[in-house]
């Protein structure tokens, strides 16, 4: 290679320790031969890859002879001195599990892995550790595979520190589960002599629905859940007879407006399974929702079901109806002779919150 002023190009010019090193290494004495003889395609990925601040090595030839940036040191530990070596004797602990990503780059062919545990040696004892690579072809000028690239990261921590965090929420949920039947069990001595039971009933399926809200959320970190997955799980022990028609794409909301919209589901199809379509067995409800980019609409519409009026009363189940997904939203209820309707609105901002 040369520059514009026609002189030829230094090789490796980079300023890290990597690549004095690569520069005063003794190439001849690998099946690469002298530098000299090198195809400018090799000391092209050479020097981008000693530029390179990602960690990356060049992997070049039959004898798969490595050379590697600063940034690779640190995967490679303790391991004898990898520069100029084969890839394989490398890594021979775990060739069984990447020879064969190696062999598809040379092949012409990428590999893209993401937290692929290896149990490597590079210090006193074997360690599993996780990485997340690409081993990409380097090819000739004429398209021929000559070598390969690795792009590779370490993931070791944040593997751990994810399986930590689902440990810890795995405790917490079990920890607010006690916590809800703990009291259940209170709600039920303390009220044991009221009759009728129907409050204490009412109150005891509530907090089922707010532990069903509470699985859903354990299973997406606590941060964020599926809206279809909150709407399935408070529905489906409602609906033993599929009478339940869902419709809507899915979208991921906060868990604030998980509990509610679990709450609101809850006391909806609780109110059709006692007075309403779920209540006979040609009863159909129909959930829909849709969104734009402000507002999600939600329609529950009750059929087939006994006919009913406007309530003489304003109970709490209608208040925590009518509190909708947050309170900032719209909830409209209607009390038709074909069955009873509802429309929520809600802001979309206010439900990933």
């Amino acid at each position: 290679m040369s520059d514009a002023s026609g002189r030829a190009a230094p090789f490796a010019a980079g300023a890290g320790e990597m690549a004095a090193k690569v520069r005063a290494f003794d190439w001849a004495s690998t099946p690469l031969g002298p530098v000299a003889d090198w195809p400018a395609e090799l000391k092209t990925a050479v020097g981008f890859m000693l530029d390179s601040h990602f960690p990356k090595a060049v992997v070049w030839g039959p004898g798969l002879v490595t050379i590697y940036n600063d940034a690779f040191r640190p995967i490679l530990g303790d391991k004898p001195e990898a520069l100029g070596r084969s890839w394989a004797e490398i890594w021979s602990e775990v060739w069984t599990d990447i020879g064969a990503f190696t062999q598809r780059a040379f092949a012409g062919q990428a590999t893209y892995i993401e937290d692929l545990p290896l149990t490597i040696l590079r210090s006193d004892a074997p360690e599993q550790a996780f990485f997340t690579f690409c081993y990409g072809p380097l090819r000739l000028a004429d398209g021929t595979v000559a070598g390969m690239m690795d792009t590779v990261m370490e993931t070791t921590a944040t593997v751990k520190a994810r399986a930590q965090m689902a440990m810890l929420n795995a405790e917490l949920g079990h920890r607010m589960k006690n916590t809800l039947a703990l009291v259940q069990a209170i709600a039920n001595q303390t009220l044991r002599e009221v009759d009728p039971r129907k409050p204490v009933e009412a109150f005891s399926s509530r907090l089922t629905a707010l532990g069903r809200a509470h699985d859903v959320l354990l299973q997406q970190d606590w941060a964020a859940a599926s809206l279809r997955q909150v709407v399935d799980a408070t529905l489906a022990p409602l609906d033993g007879l599929r009478q339940v028609r869902i419709e809507g794409p899915d979208l991921t909301i906060g868990s604030r407006a998980a509990v509610q919209l679990s709450l609101l589901l809850h006391e909806l199809a609780t109110n059709a399974a006692k007075y309403g379509a779920l209540s006979a067995p040609d009863g159909r409800v129909r959930l829909v929702w849709s969104a734009d980019a402000e507002l999600l609409r939600m329609s529950w519409r009750e059929a087939g079901g006994p006919p009913i009026g406007a309530p003489q009363r304003t109970s709490f189940g209608s208040r925590l109806i009518d509190l909708g997904l947050g309170g900032t939203g719209r909830v409209t209820r209607r009390y038709p002779e074909s069955g009873f309707e509802a429309d929520v609105e809600a802001p979309l901002r206010e439900l990933s919150a």
